[in-house]
């Protein structure tokens, strides 16, 4: 279905301006959510005195339910409350729940909140992209990279905002500014509710589908459980970002330039930034292959995302190595978020556009739930990956993680003919 809302065909930097709108509510969710998650590792180890190996363990848990519970929740925005009231319950709960993290005793209720929340907001969001082209629209292919832009803004923002209050003035102003962010979010999303596609129909029983379009919508979902599990795989190297890296750039990383330490949350900024100033340039090229006849296939460029990364890793490992004791300067750390970046630029836009290409009609929110399956079970890979960081050495470390984003740039590139052959 591809309805687009009243409007529509006007413009905001040649996209329909619904587009912006949901960027601009998800910008300050991820806002939101990146900056509690930037201190969350700190916060555990510094203030509440965890273990390691404990706080990576809550850190996985909770990202891994804060992707869980959109299985759940794309269900029921899809069945019962719609998607636009589904955004503002999830995103009016998620706040409450910042807030709740700023007091000590109510630690473990304000993940329980955020993530609860999150599984009404973040499938109901995205999933109201398609919606706003035409099926023959040729924006609909690039729109998810142009989204995914717009919301890392708000991971760009949410180190040096709440990154910064926690770590100079206190963990809770930190966790508050998330909470004011969230609650932006939702204001911009009520302001620009003309700009949305109208909502579509309550999901109903279909009438049985004849037999070969029954095992045409499985292979799809057996298919799409296929990237989902190298979607798993990669988020198991890809997550240690917010994990053990941290941890690492706190103890093995020399921050100091020109007389001033660099605080070890803006690192975390980088990342958003990268993909800010990578976009325009990747779609740039992107379109000239497309118009050349050289576009790469969906799973395939996911595959040479996920050998970047490995790459980024394998940096790490060398670096590590040959720095020994001693530690690593602060352009290394640079050098390894540019590498990454590249390659997360070609793995998960792709594969977020690839779910939601292919969800059945009326089952938006759900088969884009579906997608966030695989970064609930990745999170729980990655907690588990997470603690071993104490156990080994910090260059096998690293390239445990390469050889993971290898094994799933194989499963990826296996997938690749099957998936092309879909009608």
């Amino acid at each position: 279905m591809s309805t687009a809302a009243d409007g529509s065909h006007a413009t905001w930097f040649g996209q329909p301006r619904g587009l912006t709108i949901l960027f601009l509510t998800q910008m300050w969710e991820l806002f939101s959510y990146y900056g509690m998650r930037t201190l969350l590792v700190y916060y555990m180890t510094k203030q509440l005195l965890f273990a390691q190996d404990k706080a990576s363990f809550i850190y996985g848990t909770y990202t891994a339910m804060a992707y869980f519970t959109p299985i759940l929740g794309g269900a029921i925005a899809d069945r019962w409350l719609g998607k636009r009231n589904a955004v503002v319950l999830g995103g009016s709960i998620m706040a409450i729940g910042h807030f709740v993290m700023a007091f000590e005793p109510t630690f473990y209720l304000a993940l329980a909140t955020i993530a609860l929340g999150n599984g009404l907001f973040l499938p109901s969001l995205p999933s109201q992209i398609n919606d706003l082209y035409a099926t023959d629209d040729p924006r609909r292919g690039r729109a998810y990279n142009v989204y995914y832009v717009g919301l890392n803004v708000g991971g760009l923002l949410a180190p040096l905002v709440c990154g910064t209050l926690g770590e100079l003035y206190g963990w809770h102003y930190g966790f508050g500014a998330a909470g004011v962010g969230m609650f932006l979010g939702l204001s911009i999303y009520l302001a620009g509710r003309r700009y949305l596609p109208p909502e579509p129909p309550r999901f109903v029983q279909p009438v049985a589908a004849p037999q070969d379009a029954r095992r045409g919508h499985r292979r799809v979902w057996w298919l799409l459980l296929g990237v989902g599990i190298a979607a798993t795989i990669f988020r198991g190297a890809y997550e240690q970002i917010g994990n053990t890296l941290p941890l690492w750039i706190d103890t093995g990383v020399d921050r100091s330039w020109l007389g001033f330490t660099i605080p070890m949350t803006w690192f975390q900024s980088l990342n958003p930034l990268l993909v800010i100033s990578m976009t325009p340039l990747l779609l740039m090229a992107w379109r000239r292959r497309a118009a050349a006849g050289r576009e790469s296939s969906p799973a395939m460029r996911m595959a040479i995302g996920a050998l970047v990364v490995a790459a980024a890793y394998v940096l790490l490992a060398a670096v590590t190595a040959l720095a020994g004791e001693t530690r690593v300067g602060w352009a290394w750390l640079v050098a390894f978020f540019v590498i990454l970046t590249f390659g997360e630029l070609y793995i998960l836009p792709t594969g977020l556009g690839l779910f939601a290409k292919l969800a059945p009609p009326r089952l938006g929110a759900t088969t884009v739930a579906s997608w966030f399956l695989a970064i609930f079970s990745g999170s729980l890979l990655a907690g588990a990956v997470g603690a071993l960081w104490s156990k080994a050495s910090h260059p096998a470390f690293f390239l445990l993680l390469a050889g993971l984003a290898t094994i799933a740039a194989a499963l990826l590139w296996r997938l690749d003919r099957p998936i092309r052959t879909l009608p």
